[in-house]
């Protein structure tokens, strides 16, 4: 066995994952950027063409309504859920590994509910004939029973239910690598637990809750089902309006500026996100 040579990798293996790339994203990359430049048919789809009429309505107030509302939904569902993720996972961090390992087993399975399960889960939930509308009436804390959904709240919840579970296992690494030890130091010294938190706890996790941030902002910026299930039209994101545009509107090259745009931006946040990664490893 000693006198078996390991046999050469072949040299056409590490085009592989090249050509991966190029068919299944440099390709429909290509051919959604030619739609977006094409003429737009009135009636119709599109001919051939190359025309920016498509990326001049972004300086329209259509499209800046609707930038100005899917930021604003996928910056507050972001800034939530990292807020609920912190403490909860510096919780997490505390527990003992049979507890912290059943607490990842219940998120990672919280992960594997789609998107149209959790979307009419809680519609049920929030509605007036069968959610917890019902709960709040018998309770005296409402005089009758109402429906929370559609609205703004239900689809912050629903946004933040499917979001949540990224950003505590984005976070729960780097906390359960944290020192406590830094911590207790700085309350020998005479610091408060609060001044401990406030300038050990918080500068040391400052970049990875950037990145958990980042994370959710973009995977929050492409959801689809979760505004047209919970929310109203004023709610409608970026990618349901790319859909309008697309089927209901048949304006397929706006429909394709719209998406360019938005695969502009992810990539831009998911760029943001490497280069936050690795300047803490350079500095580590």
């Amino acid at each position: 066995m000693s006198g078996l040579r390991q046999k050469p990798t072949p040299g056409w293996l590490p085009f592989l994952p090249a050509a991966w790339l190029v068919v299944f994203f440099l390709v429909p990359f290509a051919i959604m950027l030619t739609v977006s430049v094409a003429h737009r048919v009135q009636g119709g789809f599109y001919e051939p063409g190359f025309e920016f009429d498509s990326y001049m309505r972004f300086f329209s107030v259509f499209f800046g309504r609707i930038l100005l509302t899917s930021v604003l939904i996928s910056v507050g569902a972001a800034v939530i859920c990292v807020l609920l993720a912190f403490p909860f996972t510096l919780g997490l961090a505390r527990m003992n590994k049979r507890g912290q390992t059943l607490v990842l087993v219940i998120l990672l399975s919280v992960l594997s509910l789609s998107e149209v399960i959790i979307g009419f889960s809680l519609s049920t939930l929030l509605s007036k004939t069968a959610g917890i509308g019902n709960l709040f009436a018998a309770l005296g804390v409402t005089e009758e029973s109402r429906a929370y959904t559609p609205s703004l709240f239900a689809l912050m919840a629903g946004m933040c239910y499917l979001a949540l579970p990224y950003s505590v296992l984005v976070l729960y690494p780097p906390v359960s690598r944290l020192d406590p030890e830094l911590g207790e130091a700085a309350r020998m010294m005479g610091a408060s637990p609060f001044q401990a938190f406030r300038t050990i706890t918080v500068p040391m996790l400052r970049k990875p809750m950037m990145g958990a941030l980042i994370l959710v902002f973009v995977f929050t910026l492409g959801i689809y089902l979760l505004p047209q299930v919970l929310g109203q039209p004023q709610h409608w994101t970026l990618s349901v309006h790319i859909t309008d545009q697309a089927i209901f509107q048949s304006n397929l090259p706006f429909a394709a500026a719209m998406a360019v745009f938005l695969l502009l931006v992810s990539l831009a946040m998911v760029g943001l996100s490497l280069l936050l990664g690795r300047d803490k490893g350079g500095g580590a």
